[in-house]
């Protein structure tokens, strides 16, 4: 129950949306989730020379409850994937995933039992970074990016099921290990 579903769709719904949009995007607390060299990367981002601060996020959370943004930073093994989904689950909503590398975006070289093919499989992904390891310039695109597509979300009565939608959606996809050629 908030002021969207109680004004009518126009220009105040419109102010709003856009006001709403700005504050997220400028307010963005990642929570680590660094498992591997990406993570690296990652702290290479936070300091100094990039400069994350700029964007609002230059403390990075250690606990899900204060962070709206995961960023996943390298390979999940089966045996961290129920902890991966607890942190996800345990932070406020709205949130959002970023998957750092080419092994949180699909199991990179390691197509082997132990390792979870695409964090997707997880938690529902918003934005896919390619690289091995990702440079913090990357890294600092994706979270433009984010940014962006923070901005344009549409506030209203059908925003929570569409959110259910699309992370249902996403965790129904097909394993990255059962796709075959490059146009299947």
């Amino acid at each position: 129950m908030g002021l969207e579903e109680k004004l009518p769709s126009g220009v105040v719904l419109t102010s709003v949306e856009k006001l709403a949009g700005y504050m997220r995007k400028s307010s963005l607390w990642p929570a680590t989730f660094g498992l591997a060299c990406c993570a690296i990367e990652m702290m290479a981002a936070g300091a100094g020379r990039y400069d994350l601060a700029r964007f609002g996020m230059e403390v990075f959370r250690a606990s899900p409850r204060q962070a709206d943004l995961m960023i996943v930073a390298g390979r999940v093994s089966n045996k961290m994937a129920p902890v991966l989904r607890q942190i996800y689950d345990q932070m406020a909503a709205p949130k959002w995933v970023i998957a750092m590398g080419a092994c949180a975006s699909s199991g990179g070289m390691f197509n082997n039992y132990a390792i979870v093919q695409g964090v997707d499989h997880i938690v529902p992904v918003d934005i896919y970074l390619p690289g091995c390891p990702p440079r913090p310039e990357m890294l600092m695109d994706a979270i433009l990016k984010l940014h962006e597509n923070i901005g344009d979300a549409k506030l209203g009565v059908n925003r929570a099921r569409v959110v259910r939608e699309v992370e249902a959606a996403a965790l129904a996809a097909k394993p990255t290990i059962q796709i075959t050629g490059l146009l299947s």
